[in-house]
C-alpha cells in the first residue's frame, strides 16, 4: 500500500523539492517483498496471530536474519506491523493471505506479468507493435497459466449474477455459443437459468480444460460442446439464439476486434442477441479503478497488441455487423466493466 508519508515529506514531493520517483522505486520493492512473502507462506502463517521472529522462521524454514529484513521491508510497506508479541498483519495485509487464494491470487500473477513481459515497453511505443507474445509465454509457464485462468474464473463468479440480471437472453433460449469463454462460467450460469439451454464455449484448447472441469462438476456435461480454435480463424456454429463475447476484444487491435464482432453478430439467428462485456477505457469509480485501468491499457498494447476499445466504437461495430439498437448497462459490482446488448436485426 501507498507509504504513510508524514504531511511535510508528502508536501516537499508535491512541490517538486524531492525526487518523488523515489517512491515509486520504495514501492516496487514493496510490491516484490509482499510476492515473496506471499509464495513464503508469511501472510497464511500470520492469520493465526502474531508471531516472533524465531518461531515464524522455524515454522516457513526459512533464514531467520533475511526474514527480518524482509519483515522490517512490508512493515513499511504497511502490510505487517511489529509489536511485542512479534509480527501481525494490518487490515492491508489481512487482504492477502497465499498465491492462489483471493488478492494474493492477483498479485502474484501481476507480478509474473510485470517481471516478466514489461521489459521493451519503450520499443512498444516506439513502434507501434508490441514486444512480447502474451500467450505464448503463459504456454511456457503452465503455474501462471493456472493462476490466470483462476483470476479470470474469480471475476466471473463476482459477476455472474449481476450479468445475468443485466443481460438474459431474448425468449426461450435454445442455443448460446460462448467466445473464448473457455472458463464456461458465464454459459454455465445461463445454462442453470434457463432448462432448454445448450452451450458452445469456443476458445483455446489449453483454455477450454477449465470449463470442462466445471461442466462436469455441474452436471451439465451433456448441454455443453467444447470447440477447441482460434477466436480470429475458427468456424463458429450458427443459428444462436445469443452470443456472448466477454471481456476478449481487449486482446485485439481494432481491425481485428471489429471483424470478431462480425463473427459474433454473423452466428447469430435474425432475432438472436450479442452480449458483449468490456473493460470501460475510463471507468466513473475511484481513483483507484481508474489508475489500474490505465495500467492496464498499457499492458493489453505492450503484451497483446491489443487495448481498451471506447464503448461507442464498440456499439458502431455491432450496428456495422448487423445488430439493431445497442443498449449500454453498467455493472454496479465493478464500475470497471459494462455490457452492450444488441439484437441481429432481419
Amino acid at each position: 500500500m501507498p507509504l504513510d508519508l508524514p504531511p511535510d515529506e508528502a508536501a516537499t514531493l508535491r512541490r517538486g523539492e524531492g525526487p518523488a520517483v523515489q517512491i515509486d522505486l520504495i514501492q516496487t520493492m514493496i510490491f516484490h517483498a509482499a510476492v515473496a512473502a506471499l509464495r513464503l507462506g508469511v501472510f497464511s502463517a500470520l492469520e493465526r496471530g502474531p508471531r516472533e521472529l524465531g518461531a515464524l522462521a522455524g515454522e516457513l524454514a526459512v533464514d531467520e536474519a533475511n526474514l527480518r529484513a524482509l519483515l522490517r521491508l512490508l512493515v513499511t510497506g504497511g502490510y505487517l506491523a511489529e509489536g511485542e508479541d512479534g509480527y501481525e498483519r494490518t487490515p492491508a495485509g489481512a487482504w492477502l493471505a497465499g498465491p492462489d487464494d483471493g488478492f494474493g491470487a492477483v498479485l502474484d500473477f501481476w507480478h509474473s506479468l510485470i517481471g516478466g513481459l514489461w521489459q521493451g515497453l519503450e520499443e512498444t511505443v516506439r513502434t507501434g507493435k508490441p514486444q512480447r507474445d502474451f500467450y505464448a509465454w503463459l504456454q511456457e509457464r503452465p503455474d501462471v497459466l493456472t493462476g490466470f485462468q483462476g483470476v479470470q474464473l474469480r471475476i466471473a463468479e463476482w459477476l455472474e449474477e449481476e450479468v445475468l440480471e443485466l443481460a438474459g437472453p431474448p425468449g426461450e433460449p435454445a442455443r448460446l455459443l460462448d467466445l473464448g469463454g473457455g472458463h464456461a462460467r458465464y454459459s454455465l450460469a445461463y445454462c442453470r437459468r434457463h432448462l432448454g439451454l445448450s452451450a458452445t464455449v469456443l476458445d483455446l484448447p489449453e483454455a477450454l480444460e477449465p470449463g470442462r472441469a466445471a461442466v462436469e462438476d455441474a452436471g451439465l456435461a451433456e448441454r455443453f460442446t467444447f470447440l477447441p480454435g482460434d477466436l480470429r480463424t475458427a468456424e463458429a456454429p450458427g443459428g444462436q439464439d445469443v452470443v456472448l463475447l466477454f471481456n476478449v476484444l481487449h486482446g485485439f487491435p481494432a481491425d481485428t476486434a471489429r471483424a470478431l464482432v462480425g463473427r459474433a453478430a454473423g452466428a447469430l439467428r435474425p432475432g438472436g442477441r450479442l452480449i458483449v462485456m468490456e473493460t470501460l477505457p475510463d471507468p466513473v469509480g475511484s481513483v483507484r479503478e481508474e489508475a489500474f485501468t490505465r495500467g492496464f491499457d498499457l499492458n493489453l498494447i505492450h503484451t497483446q497488441g491489443g487495448r481498451l476499445h471506447p464503448v461507442e466504437t464498440i456499439a458502431g461495430w455491432m450496428e456495422a455487423a448487423g445488430c439493431g439498437s445497442v443498449e449500454r448497462r453498467d455493472l454496479t459490482r465493478s464500475a470497471a466493466f459494462c455490457l452492450l446488448v444488441a439484437d441481429r436485426e432481419g
